[in-house]
């Protein structure tokens, strides 16, 4: 027994869930086909295995043709789902987990040029900001169609076994309808509030129509638009009222804010840099004010956070979803007592944002997710110990590290400067970055509790890391930034990290040059704004900072905007010269031969970095792989038993940036596939 507040169970109709702790409604992007197959079975299972009380599959699975999906979402309206949703569900039922599915028509937040190419529909002919299709005005068959679609939808996932299903109603159809500034429809759909609800309740009776009364069924809505001329919070009130007067749903699950920009959606679910939880003391007001079954998530991502929504009575289910991407056994280290192990979500919102560019989600932190099947998160211990020397404490060093020791090796780090973290302690400098630090200090608390050896201030050349008599060498230096890119100038600029690091200070009128895309630029340009300077950020490409998606854009945005910050695509910088006491960048063109000049004091580059690669070349002739990795063996998972060289004495390999410039998930995910088949 425990008196820990989320691990009560919780009782819902007939239903008993076995813990407080739930994942909400998400669409991963893992459907092969609109299915959920193995790979989104493994990853659901994953999380029920580990002790979740409840997982929802789907972030809007649709129910209608004229809903298509535009990242990969799960097509409820083919009798095929059936099989594939029962199989997912009869698999975490084994786990003693409860799944439930949100279903959903898109409305206007989606494409014609998608799927079938059918007219999108809402009650009204305003396009959503995000995804510009303009929009049919709902004809009477087209809601009395889409209302058969949702309860034929619902009666598909009652027969695959689920436990329950959600209806989502913030920046789709279904709140369309509720909108006086999206319905122009007329009576019976158009009007007062009373009209403008119809839809939702026809559809909710068409649904217990079909599953019956013990079905359980709910409703994911923003309960306050926070927009003008949106739904307000006494109307979000009104509505949550008349929800649970109805009969007709189980439970809430509330939201606040709108979708339809990048910059709302962040708002909504929020992003590193910004406020945890912020809306968890609304949705704490909705509970007092209906005494009804309340849910809710945004940006709960530690479990004392959790703990408080439960214990104060602000939920009565807390969901912690992208913090079951960065650690899907979240509770079963609470249950176990290793809360300090709980590997943190950092809100890098690696997930989210590959998904609406149209990827599937991946964890900055934890490859694993998403790839349960062709990289497991449990790492079973090697038969044959070895001695493993890995040279840099960035994140796929330590990565390295942690993995192989976990396996059951004798793991040395050396480290040339005082502490571990490489680029991400650079990048973690920026405020609303630090909390990119948890990556490294949770990877450096599990190896300090696995026991690497970590040797800081070791600039490691070949001899030292010889003298430890390795079987495996790693080699993880990481790079340095490049700013050779001009013709002309190239000892006239500096580079973004100088900016951020402090060893350069930031000029009064300066011209950034972004040529990777990445957040160096941003940062630098954030770093320098903030003194006064002018700044102006300048791209060969047709959109600016393009390695950072829309929602972890949205904040750096904000700062820069407030900075008068300008923003020039479609020209690059050819050259730089002195002029006087500034200098003279020449900006030229991939589409033509115009040039363009401005007169700055101080030019700052960013353009990627180029391999420190020095130690690992030093090294490749001792070793007995000449430094070859076969690619089939590493991306199937099988051990690497290339032999070059008879007389080598090591197998030699390096990864991350030490081998090419990426991301951090790359790095991460380059010293896991390669540690765990050492």
């Amino acid at each position: 027994m425990t008196t820990d507040p989320l691990l009560q169970p919780y009782t819902i109709k007939h239903l008993t869930l076995k813990n407080r702790l739930m994942i909400t409604s998400h669409e991963p992007a893992y459907p092969e086909d609109g299915m959920p197959k193995d790979r989104y079975r493994a990853y659901h299972v994953e999380r029920a295995r580990a002790g979740v009380g409840l997982t929802m599959t789907a972030g809007s699975a649709s129910v209608s043709r004229d809903s298509p999906p535009v990242f990969n979402n799960i097509l409820a309206w083919k009798d095929e789902v059936v099989g594939w949703m029962k199989a997912l569900s009869d698999e975490c039922h084994d786990h003693g987990c409860a799944v439930m599915i949100q279903l959903t028509h898109l409305g206007r937040r989606t494409r014609w040029d998608k799927g079938d190419w059918l007219p999108v529909v809402s009650p009204g002919h305003d396009r959503e900001p995000a995804h510009k299709a303009f929009p049919k005005k709902a004809e009477d068959w087209d809601i009395a169609r889409i209302i058969r679609d949702y309860a034929d939808a619902a009666e598909r996932m009652q027969a695959a076994g689920l436990d329950g299903i959600e209806l989502e109603s913030y920046g789709h159809l279904m709140d369309s309808f509720w909108s006086p500034m999206l319905n122009d429809l007329d009576a019976p759909y158009g009007g007062d509030l009373d009209n403008r609800m119809r839809f939702s309740f026809d559809v909710l009776r068409a649904i217990r129509d079909r599953v019956g009364d013990s079905f359980i069924v709910g409703i994911r809505y923003a309960g306050d638009e926070m927009m003008a001329g949106g739904l307000t919070r006494a109307d979000g009130m009104e509505i949550s009222r008349r929800l649970r007067d109805s009969g007709l749903v189980d439970f809430l699950n509330v939201v606040r804010g709108h979708i339809d920009t990048d910059a709302a959606l962040t708002d909504l679910i929020p992003v590193q840099g910004m406020a945890s939880a912020p809306h968890l003391d609304f949705a704490g007001e909705v509970r007092a004010e209906t005494q009804f079954p309340t849910f809710h998530a945004a940006k709960i991502q530690d479990v004392a956070t959790a703990r408080h929504a439960i214990a104060s009575g602000k939920l009565d289910m807390v969901g912690m979803t992208r913090a079951h991407m960065a650690d899907p056994h979240i509770v079963a280290k609470i249950m176990r007592g290793e809360e300090d192990r709980i590997r943190p979500c950092v809100g890098a919102n690696y997930c989210l944002d590959r998904i609406y560019q149209g990827g599937m989600a991946l964890c900055l932190h934890n490859p694993s997710t998403g790839r349960e099947i062709e990289q497991p998160h449990d790492l079973g211990r090697t038969d044959w110990p070895q001695r493993v020397v890995i040279v840099g404490a960035g994140p796929a060093g330590l990565e390295a590290a942690r993995v192989a020791a976990m396996r059951g090796h004798s793991v040395t780090v050396h480290e040339a400067a005082d502490r571990p973290g490489g680029q991400v302690r650079l990048t973690a400098l920026t405020p609303r970055r630090a909390e990119m630090m948890q990556l490294i200090q949770w990877r450096v608390a599990e190896c300090e509790r696995l026991g690497v050896t970590f040797r800081y201030n070791s600039f490691a050349e070949a001899d030292t890391v010889t003298a430890e008599a390795p079987d495996v060498v790693i080699v993880a230096t990481g790079g340095l930034p490049h700013t050779g890119i001009v013709t002309e100038g190239a000892d006239l600029v500096v580079s973004a990290w100088d900016i951020l690091s402090g060893d350069v200070s930031p000029g009064r009128t300066v011209l950034i040059y972004d040529d990777a895309g990445d957040y160096a630029a941003l940062q630098a340009a954030e770093k320098i704004a903030a003194t006064g300077a002018a700044v102006e950020i300048v791209t060969r490409d047709r959109g600016f900072a393009s390695e950072v998606m829309a929602m972890s854009l949205t904040p750096s945005l904000r700062v820069l905007q407030k900075h008068d910050v300008t923003f020039t695509i479609t020209w690059k910088l050819g050259s730089v010269r002195r002029d006087g006491n500034g200098l003279t960048a020449v900006l030229d063109s991939d589409y033509g031969a115009e040039t363009r000049e401005r007169a700055v004091d101080q030019v700052v580059v960013n353009a990627g970095t180029r391999p420190l690669d020095d130690l690992y070349f030093d090294l490749r002739p001792g070793s007995s792989n000449l430094g070859e990795v076969d690619y089939e063996a590493f991306i199937e998972g099988q051990g690497q038993a290339v032999a070059r060289n008879p007389g080598g004495t090591y197998r030699l390999y390096r990864i991350g940036d030490a081998v090419a410039a990426r991301n951090t998930h790359a790095a991460i995910y380059d010293a896991l596939r390669l540690a765990r088949t050492i």
